[in-house]
């Protein structure tokens, strides 16, 4: 069996309080979806979720928020090989609001707790977002999420 690690951000602008959401139309590698930037870890997560944030959005100015980390692990299928596909979240904040696209993605969109949840296609997506809006909730008092 085959394994692969992921790391993703949930990026938050703390600004806007808004959430950001990347859209793929299906090709022959994925299907449509509205999901968080991530990629496969070549080296440290970290640096794996700089890499792929600047390089699916364009944002740069990114802080790591501590104490949140959430892991979501599946199966797939890949060239008739079983996959055990491992993803790490880390929650990211940002002032930064103009995104600029890669080619890997269509479209994005800001939006508030409520209209992510519905636009998110993935379950494991939904559940990081609403552990994400409940740490920002119970964290808010702080000038920034990153102040604690």
């Amino acid at each position: 069996m085959i394994t692969e690690k992921s790391a993703g951000a949930i990026i938050y602008n703390i600004k806007n309080k808004k959430f950001l959401l990347l859209f793929r139309k299906a090709n022959e590698k994925y299907r449509e979806s509205w999901d968080f930037p991530r990629g496969l870890v070549e080296e440290d997560e970290k640096l794996t979720v700089k890499r792929e944030i600047k390089e699916e959005t364009g944002i740069e100015e990114i802080k790591f928020i501590p104490k949140f980390k959430e892991i979501i692990s599946f199966f797939y299928r890949k060239d008739n090989e079983l996959v055990k596909k491992e993803i790490i979240y880390y929650l990211i904040e940002t002032l930064q609001e103009k995104v600029k696209l890669s080619e890997e993605h269509d479209d994005y969109k800001w939006l508030d707790f409520e209209e992510a949840i519905k636009l998110l296609t993935h379950k494991s997506s939904k559940d990081i977002l609403k552990k994400a809006n409940e740490f920002i909730k119970e964290n808010s008092k702080q000038k920034t999420l990153g102040d604690y």
